[in-house]
């Protein structure tokens, strides 16, 4: 098998950090290039090697023979980078939330236009894809529902593209919208968070926190409660290998963790 020639956008953010050294420990895999929005070396150092470092992704792209992008950097980056990669016929693997309906259309129609494959996914963690589907579950046998997300405080978006996509799959299974209490009296503003078709979503934004998410099912005399707790951004680094490894054996879009492992 062909060794995947890797570039990661975003190489010195949080999770662009994780992804360089996940890459660096794979025998399939070799960076062959990164990129930061300020650069002031040429090369990045990694484990026995060093790449090439630019804040240019497009010569980047032009100069290392890529296979694949890796994006973990925010919304208005991301499709920035992806217009880029598709034209040089690179595959993405995007893990960056926030990115609205129109940019997955966009990305879709960049993959079907020059031939290449995307794996998109709000959350590369495989407990927090099999909480959502547990989640489309309960949907169908509980009328109230509440969805409470936290994170670290760096977080720039809420809600978390995770619990919106838990959301909308509680919403599809259940096949129509939650029952929500309405509050007479809020004393203060926002109290109740939130609401997505009668689901209530909160967003807790604190340091300590790395990612977690939390699902309440209730009807009369009893509670339903799912929980996933991500304690280290390791956890989402069997995901982005697996999908850098499927996304260039793939035409066209795939979104979701959970669509991708279907598909194995």
């Amino acid at each position: 098998m062909a060794v995947i020639r890797v570039v990661v956008n975003g190489a010195l953010g949080r999770m662009g950090q994780q992804v360089v050294n996940a890459i660096a420990g794979q025998e399939e895999m070799m960076l062959v290039g990164a990129t930061e929005k300020a650069v002031t070396q040429k090369y990045l150092p990694i484990v026995g090697a060093a790449v090439h470092f630019s804040a240019d992704l497009d010569s980047l792209l032009g100069e290392c023979g890529a296979d694949v992008v890796v994006d973990f950097t925010n919304a208005r980056a991301a499709i920035a980078a992806a217009r880029i990669a598709a034209k040089r016929k690179v595959n993405l693997v995007i893990g960056t939330t926030g990115l609205s309906e129109a940019n997955i259309s966009e990305i879709k129609q960049l993959c079907r236009k020059h031939k290449i494959g995307a794996i998109v996914a709000p959350n590369f963690s495989v407990g927090a894809v099999i909480l959502t589907k547990l989640a489309g579950i309960a949907a169908r046998f509980f009328s109230y529902a509440e969805i409470i997300e936290m994170h670290h405080d760096k977080k720039l978006d809420a809600p978390s593209g995770t619990a919106i996509n838990t959301a909308k799959a509680m919403l599809e299974a259940r096949g129509k919208p939650f029952l929500y209490p309405e509050t007479k009296k809020e004393i203060i503003g926002n109290t109740r968070g939130g609401q997505m078709e009668g689901i209530g979503i909160h967003s807790v934004r604190s340091p300590g926190f790395m990612a977690e998410q939390e699902v309440i099912f209730s009807t009369v005399g009893q509670i339903l409660s799912l929980n996933n707790k991500t304690i280290s951004r390791e956890a989402y680094m069997p995901g982005v290998i697996l999908a850098i490894k499927e996304v260039v054996k793939q035409k066209g879009l795939i979104y979701g963790l959970d669509s991708l492992l279907e598909k194995l």
